[in-house]
């Protein structure tokens, strides 16, 4: 059997995460350990709980406690390099407000093993059971990362085929992946550093893996919704940085007046609905880290790359993300397409 290091982050969110580790204990995969990352939590029951999960789970949980909040990048990451360390096979991340199936990280393994995918991910539904959060995730030649397969009814859900991207919140990442294309991008902190990752794993030639027998279920937003404007502020800071590190030269051409007119309406959009603060403060945000981090990465990723911008090109979605439709109704204006 392969070791598995499931790496599960809370903050402010104790009660989810009890929860949470509380399903993960009952996994029929049993060759797997808890490292559980506490991200500046400030809470007045913090300390209690960690304490009673510590005497609960005993031997099969790690807890690391951040000082600060490190992003969702930053406190993966830190369980990451544990595994790393300690040579374990697969790391799993889980979001702590996500519950699984009793066999979900069964599933992730065995396809993997069979697969050698890079990546794993599986069928992530919100937390009533009823409608999909997502299916991985897409990029489409617009340069937009989108959830697949979102607020689509269960019975819709494709069976197993490769995905672009694994979702951050339940999925299986391979050590040897790892220790090839590198962690998290922690610049991100949080917001599309999945799909970033995804990216990089496909420019080297991993392959990301959807299974649909991997079930669990998020509570969206449980996290983000705590603090308003983060998610408007995380969006217009990452996007960049998401497309110039990984978009192949030979498809700047094509993709990069999509996005920017994609930014630019979405920005628009943002000031028009009252979100004008978080949106140019993440704006301004990504224009310094655009220079001194995007391109620096960009150069080490695209010399490293192993599959060609044919192939690239042939996994992105070839239209705009469902969910744009805003976008749908300019393009339409203007060339008659939906």
């Amino acid at each position: 059997m392969n070791r598995v290091a499931v790496v599960v982050l809370n903050w402010n969110g104790m009660e989810d995460t009890v929860d949470c580790l509380s399903f993960l204990s009952k996994q029929t995969y049993r060759d797997f350990h808890i490292i559980l990352i506490d991200n500046g939590s400030i809470e007045a029951d913090t300390d209690e709980n960690l304490e009673m999960l510590q005497s609960t789970y005993t031997n099969q949980l790690t807890i690391v406690r951040n000082k600060k909040n490190q992003g969702f990048a930053g406190g993966v990451n830190i369980g990451i390099r544990m595994a790393l360390e300690q040579n374990y096979d697969y790391v799993a991340l889980l979001n702590n407000d996500a519950n699984v199936d009793k066999d979900w990280l069964e599933h992730l393994v065995a396809s993997a093993d069979v697969r050698g995918s890079g990546i794993t991910t599986g069928l992530l539904l919100h937390s009533d059971g009823k409608t999909i959060d997502s299916t991985g995730d897409w990029c489409s030649v617009w340069g937009l990362p989108f959830p697949r397969n979102r607020n689509d009814k269960r019975a819709e859900a494709p069976k197993s085929e490769p995905v672009f991207s694994g979702s951050g919140g339940a999925s299986l990442y391979s050590v040897e992946m790892l220790r090839e294309i590198g962690l998290f991008d922690e610049k991100f902190f949080a917001y599309y550093e999945d799909t970033d990752i995804s990216f990089r794993a496909q420019l080297y030639k991993w392959e990301v893996y959807y299974v649909d027998g991997a079930v669990a279920y998020h509570k969206q937003g449980a996290t983000s919704d705590k603090i308003p404007g983060f998610a408007v502020y995380q969006t217009f800071k990452n996007l960049p940085l998401f497309y110039i590190k990984n978009m192949p030269l030979r498809l700047i051409p094509s993709t990069g007046s999509r996005f920017l007119l994609a930014y630019l309406l979405m920005l628009g959009n943002a000031l028009k609905n009252g979100n004008s603060i978080p949106a140019l403060k993440g704006w301004l945000a990504q224009v310094p880290l655009f220079w001194l981090h995007a391109i620096p990465e960009r150069i080490k990723i695209q010399q490293g790359r192993k599959a060609t911008s044919e192939h690239i090109k042939s996994i992105l979605w070839p239209d705009l993300p469902p969910d744009q439709t805003g976008l749908r109704k300019f393009r339409q204006v203007f060339t008659g397409k939906k």
